[in-house]
């Protein structure tokens, strides 16, 4: 491990430049081998980390936990609620005191207009790294290995077609950050990027913009389309997720007429169909079974949901290994 990342922050990827990315990634592969040869990667001796969470969390938590028990280190799981956070104390007097505990702090907090100010408010003045597990703009850990496994089963992203979905789901209104996280960093592979959705669900223009000209600036194109089977034809890669309408309707409201009436936005296997024949269908879960994509895709032999979801265990490792690590 290369001291040149220590202490570094991973906030967005927008602050890691290609060649750090590259760096991320070899180590994750590197690690994820180590992992399944039973090999001692105890780079994080007796280091901790608090993880902050303000909302529930699977892979998040149990990657970041059990990634840092495998570096050797130990994780202080901090449920927000808990915290005198929930009683007005700031996002910087809790980074100054949990950097003179401990050597990384990782935090998630999606409230909208408020999360990723929140990580960005510790950053500015925590003393040791701190991570990004996901706000309403950015899910760095969630791309980071998004993008790992693209490239296991697709090496050469050159011109690859990449489709980002809006699905309909009834679960919660989730965040923005998955797709906003994947189109500002897939054009930067030169991959080919569509972002589909219906009316109502756009991105923010700031990001859209950004994202065009990544595109440009790497070989790569990225276009914006209403129509679903336009997205899903002659596709190597979707990825149908649901989001909420964040940018043009500001509330935690789910179920509203606008989602019903685009309850035909769904991953099928006659969309699936329609993409090549070596597709393959991703989701950051927890997927809305039913809603969102039919069960015999998500189990099909096309899904990498699995793959993907422990890939986010040897990219969370790469992330604290650079980060907090000495070597």
């Amino acid at each position: 491990m290369q001291p040149l990342y220590k202490g570094k922050h991973f906030v967005t990827l927008q602050e890691w430049d290609v060649s750090q990315i590259e760096k991320l990634l070899d180590v994750s592969a590197e690690l994820k081998e180590k992992f399944h040869n039973n090999e001692v990667t105890d780079f994080l001796k007796n280091k901790t980390s608090f993880l902050m969470f303000f909302e529930q969390s699977t892979r998040t938590r149990n990657s970041m936990e059990a990634g840092i028990a495998q570096l050797g280190g130990h994780a202080n799981f901090l449920d927000t609620s808990t915290m005198q956070i929930s009683h007005g104390e700031t996002g910087k007097d809790t980074a100054v005191i949990l950097s003179s505990y401990g050597h990384a702090i990782a935090c998630r907090n999606c409230n909208w207009q408020e999360g990723n100010q929140f990580i960005r408010e510790m950053a500015d003045n925590a003393t040791v790294p701190v991570m990004n597990l996901q706000c309403d703009l950015y899910h760095p850990m969630q791309g980071l290995a998004d993008l790992m496994t693209i490239r296991e089963t697709k090496p050469d992203t050159k011109n690859l077609k990449v489709s980002i979905i809006w699905a309909y789901a009834t679960s919660h209104k989730k965040p923005i950050s998955v797709p906003l996280t994947q189109t500002l960093l897939f054009p930067r592979f030169g991959m080919d990027v569509v972002l589909a959705h219906p009316e109502g669900y756009e991105l923010p223009d700031w990001a859209i913009e950004k994202a065009k000209t990544l595109a440009e600036q790497n070989g790569g194109t990225f276009t914006v389309t209403h129509d679903m089977d336009e997205a899903f034809k002659d596709a190597d890669v979707v990825i149908p997720k649901n989001w909420g309408n964040w940018s043009g309707k500001q509330t935690d409201v789910n179920l509203d007429n606008l989602l019903e009436a685009n309850r035909d936005w769904k991953c099928t296997e006659e969309r699936m169909a329609l993409a090549k024949d070596d597709v393959i269908y991703m989701h950051a879960l927890p997927a809305d079974r039913g809603n969102e994509v039919e069960d015999s895709v998500i189990d099909g032999e096309r899904s990498v949901v699995y793959q993907e979801a422990e890939n986010r265990l040897h990219t969370a490792k790469a992330v604290m290994a650079l980060t907090m690590g000495d070597k």
